[in-house]
């Protein structure tokens, strides 16, 4: 396959769909389903006219997606006009059409998907980062999901576990991604928190305040990022602080442990602690082996790595580190921490500047290009 053809054809096509009546964020996916099928086509049976093949299927994918889309909108006057039982719904329907995108006949994985890229806002190239895959492998999967939920009628929502995982995700896209979605996750976290009594509903929005409460702090005035040991927490929001341990706390009372509770106490742990030196290390080191044990995730054990570099010493977390797969995304940007804090000078900015190149935002890039810049700086005098 190649993917250089592919590129080069892309503006083109993209141009053509919007020409012929198509909106550009619907052409966008539509030349996305297509670039998808000719990934899987294309090596056994190439095409003579590969830019001809790209707009003939784009095309056909667009007119499915329109008349899926009326289709939609058809079933959604019916059920309107149907009464509804109980007490008559807020004005604000949002967290309902979370909870209808995470329909029951959707795999959760595919119902989250589907949700952050309809009602949540992401792009499908941000939520393949989210789920550590490649872009090409998520558009599939929304596809998918679109497909099976085009004939469906959408009077079963889905289970709150599933519209937690998208909230979760939303946050975190707004919290440290290029999109502000942050404080709408956080009110509706709080909404689903007070409709239900789900332990984990009330660990996700402790775990949301504790991060909001230091957004301030995260960013100097040029806009570049301010690491947590640096940050200045006299600007750190108390208030939320406050609210957050509090309903941790209420929820670790229950004794239901959850992913999102045992995050939130790692988040409690650093705003407990007066300075950055005060840290818990020791107890974050814990709660991250129970999040490992809870999740099996090997973002949670790159974190435990940092936090026991903290804990026992640099080298203990380089140790740690030796066990993950090293294309694991910011894998080399803990490398270069554990190494600038043994001492490693050289190999700490190699690895900074390696990692500047994988970075996922530009504020994140440039933050690592000033900590390679500053360490050779220091190694050159």
């Amino acid at each position: 396959m190649d993917e250089a053809l592919l590129r080069s054809l892309t503006p083109g096509v993209l141009t053509v769909l919007v020409r012929r009546g198509a909106p550009f964020a619907a052409a966008e996916d539509a030349l996305q389903d297509a670039l998808v099928e000719a990934v899987r086509v294309w090596p056994a049976d190439p095409p003579r006219d590969p830019r001809g093949w790209l707009v003939t299927v784009a095309w056909r994918r667009f007119l499915d997606a329109a008349r899926a889309d009326a289709a939609r909108r058809r079933r959604e006057d019916l059920v309107e006009g149907e009464p509804v039982p109980g007490p008559a719904p807020s004005a604000d329907d949002t967290l309902g059409l979370y909870f209808l995108c995470a329909h029951p006949s959707l795999s959760p994985s595919s119902a989250v998907a589907l949700t952050l890229r309809a009602v949540g806002g992401l792009t499908t190239r941000q939520i393949a980062q989210a789920y550590l895959v490649p872009e090409a492998t998520m558009a599939q999967r929304i596809s998918r999901a679109k497909r099976t939920v085009s004939g469906v009628r959408f009077d079963r929502p889905g289970d709150v576990s599933t519209v937690l995982r998208v909230l979760y995700l939303v946050f975190n896209e707004g919290y440290s991604g290029d999109v502000d979605l942050a404080a709408e996750a956080v009110r509706l976290a709080r909404q689903l928190a007070a409709a239900t009594r789900h332990p984990e509903a009330a660990g996700l929005l402790a775990l949301m305040l504790l991060h909001h409460a230091r957004r301030a702090a995260r960013t100097a005035p040029d806009g570049s990022l301010v690491p947590l040991a640096e940050q200045d927490r006299g600007r750190w929001d108390t208030a939320l602080i406050a609210e957050g341990v509090e309903i941790l706390q209420a929820a670790l009372a229950r004794d239901r442990l959850g992913e999102f509770q045992a995050q939130a106490a790692v988040a409690a742990l650093h705003a407990d602690a007066p300075t950055a030196g005060e840290t818990d290390w020791v107890q974050i080191v814990e709660w991250y082996d129970e999040l490992a044990r809870l999740t099996g995730s090997p973002v949670v054990r790159l974190n435990r790595a940092v936090a026991v570099g903290e804990a026992d010493g640099p080298r203990a977390g380089l140790a740690a580190l030796a066990a993950l797969d090293p294309s694991l995304p910011r894998h080399t940007a803990v490398a270069a921490y554990l190494h600038e804090r043994d001492g490693d000078l050289a190999t700490a900015a190699r690895l900074y500047a390696e990692a500047a190149g994988k970075a996922f935002s530009l504020a994140e890039r440039d933050h690592l290009t000033r900590r390679a810049a500053r360490l050779n700086a220091r190694r050159s005098r």
